[in-house]
Parts: C-alpha cells; sequence; structure tokens
C-alpha cells in the first residue's frame, strides 16, 4: 500500500508525524478518516492496517503519533495531556484539508480507547466532523480509576502523583510509571494479564519504538478527563460505537451508560472480547469492516 510519511503542527507548535494513504479506486478530492490511537499506544500498533482497510474503500486516511510519543515530538517524553491531544486531533483534521487529494466537507474520524473518547469530544464540538467510530472508548477517569484499578493500588498512585508534584515543583525529572508489567497484582498503569500480553507481543512485533512507561502525571491528568459528557452534543453527527463485553481497561458499562445519552442517529455493536481483540485476526476484519461501513455510508454516500 502507498502511503505517504507526513508531518503538521499540533497544538503549540509542536510537530506531530504520521501517515497519509490516498483513496483507492475513486475520483478526487475524496473523503478522509482521521485516526489516533489509545494510551501510551504508537502508530505502528495496528493503525495502519485500518488505514489500508479505510483506503481500499475509497476513503484517505490520515494516522499519526501523539505528542510526546513515537514519531511525534513534544516533551516529556511518555505524558499523556488528554486536552492537549484533544487539540492536535482538531489540527490534523485541519491538516487533512489543506492536502488536494481531500474533500474538506467530508471528515471522518476514528479512535480506540483513549482516542476512542477524544473522537466523541472533537465530534461534539468540531462540525466540520460528518462521521465518527468510537472504539472500546474511555469515557471518564474517575468512574475508571474506581473500577479498572484494585482499590488497595488507588492510595499509592495517589501518593505517587503526589510525591511526583512535589518532585517537580523543586526541579526534579518527572516520575515514571509502568503501562503494564507482567505480574498483575503489580503496580502498572493497566494491571490487567490481557494488557500485558498485548503491549509485549504488539510491541515485539510491530512496533519496537514503543516504551512501556507514562509519566505519573499522565495519570493525574488522565483521571480528570471526561470526554464522555460531551456525547449527547455529537448529533446530528452520526456515531458508531463499537464495545467489547469483558473490557477491563475501558469498562463497556461505562460505554454503553455514555451511549443511552447519546442522540441519533447513532449504532452501537457489542461483541464479546476484551480490550485488545478488535486490533487483529476476527475481530479485527469484522469491526474494521463496520467502521469503513459507517464512513462508506457517511462520506461517500
Amino acid at each position: 500500500m502507498n502511503r505517504e510519511d507526513i508531518e503538521f503542527q499540533g497544538e503549540g507548535g509542536v510537530t506531530l508525524r504520521g501517515w497519509f494513504y490516498p483513496a483507492r479506486n475513486t475520483i478526487t478530492p475524496a473523503p478522509v478518516v482521521v485516526l489516533a490511537h489509545g494510551l501510551s499506544c504508537v502508530k505502528e500498533m495496528h493503525l495502519d492496517d485500518y488505514a489500508v482497510v479505510f483506503s481500499e474503500a475509497g476513503l484517505n486516511v490520515l494516522a499519526y503519533d501523539h505528542r510526546n510519543f513515537g514519531d511525534s515530538e513534544g516533551t516529556p517524553r511518555q505524558e499523556v495531556d488528554p486536552v492537549l491531544q484533544y487539540r492536535d486531533f482538531r489540527n490534523a483534521i485541519t491538516y487533512a484539508t489543506t492536502r488536494p487529494e481531500v474533500d474538506a466537507s467530508k471528515i471522518g474520524i476514528w479512535g480506540s480507547s483513549f482516542s476512542g473518547g477524544h473522537v466523541l469530544m472533537v465530534a461534539a464540538i468540531d462540525k466540520r466532523v460528518k462521521a465518527v467510530v468510537s472504539q472500546v472508548p474511555f469515557i471518564t477517569g474517575p468512574r475508571t480509576l474506581s473500577r479498572a484499578i484494585r482499590p488497595d493500588f488507588i492510595p499509592v498512585f495517589r501518593a505517587i502523583q503526589e510525591g511526583d508534584r512535589l518532585n517537580r515543583f523543586t526541579g526534579g525529572e518527572p516520575a515514571m510509571l509502568p503501562v503494564v508489567a507482567a505480574d498483575p497484582t503489580a503496580q502498572a498503569v493497566m494491571p490487567a494479564a490481557d494488557a500485558y500480553e498485548w503491549f509485549s507481543k504488539t510491541a515485539a512485533d510491530r512496533a519496537p519504538n514503543w516504551k512501556n512507561e507514562l509519566t505519573a502525571r499522565s495519570m493525574e491528568m488522565v483521571t480528570e478527563y471526561a470526554p464522555g459528557t460531551f456525547i449527547s452534543r455529537i448529533a446530528p453527527t452520526p456515531l458508531l460505537m463499537i464495545v467489547a463485553d469483558n473490557d477491563r481497561v475501558a469498562p463497556f458499562e461505562l460505554a454503553l451508560d455514555a451511549y443511552e445519552e447519546a442522540r441519533e442517529p447513532k449504532q452501537i455493536i457489542v461483541k464479546q472480547g476484551g480490550h485488545f481483540d478488535f486490533y487483529s485476526g476476527p475481530g479485527f476484519d469484522e469491526l474494521s469492516a463496520a467502521a469503513r461501513d459507517h464512513f462508506v455510508k457517511h462520506l461517500r454516500g
């Protein structure tokens, strides 16, 4: 698949880098779908697979790394700032509209996991977006913390954040936390066995530039972020939400609650599986096709 390495300016002038896939078998200018990944992930972790599916359906695709991760610039490295990531997503849309291959009136956005939350917020506020797919979405930081992290870990996380804040205030380096750990009882951002298996295997097979660490401040900001509260404002932009019924990272009950608040037009697909089951194999085949069909219907008509 022919693709172009691209870069554009994110919020505050930070250079963001990614790929542009031209639409296949269609007349230009054509619609575009903007993709971004989840917490700590880099674009090599299967974003290219989704991009190929969408491109072959006659859609341009822009996939990129969040600031501070992968090929994109930004410091502190390995730090997640949800607000800046959300604003960068809107800058990615703007960059896409400047390309001659792109029909600027037909913009779609796709996000998974943490960026599945971003796209809800972007679609609610940025009405350039004409179709949105949110896969296994992060809905709310406070409620996710209480459900996804063992209760005895929460005081430890808070103590780490408080110590890190004091350390940074006095000029120290940011404290780091592992994203995953082999021992599901160990301290990690995602203390789940399927998270460790997916990140370890995917990094080894596809993404050697992924790093198993986040700044402690990332988790402080993540727990303050609640993009699902914007979901009722997405309409009339068509929404497709994809949910896994055994999701232990982004609890599916929170996604179902949020979906009830969304207005028509909307569609939900609830599939058996865990948070990481839709990036490869039969789950990927089925749900990338569902996302593709959503974009084709609403962007190509």
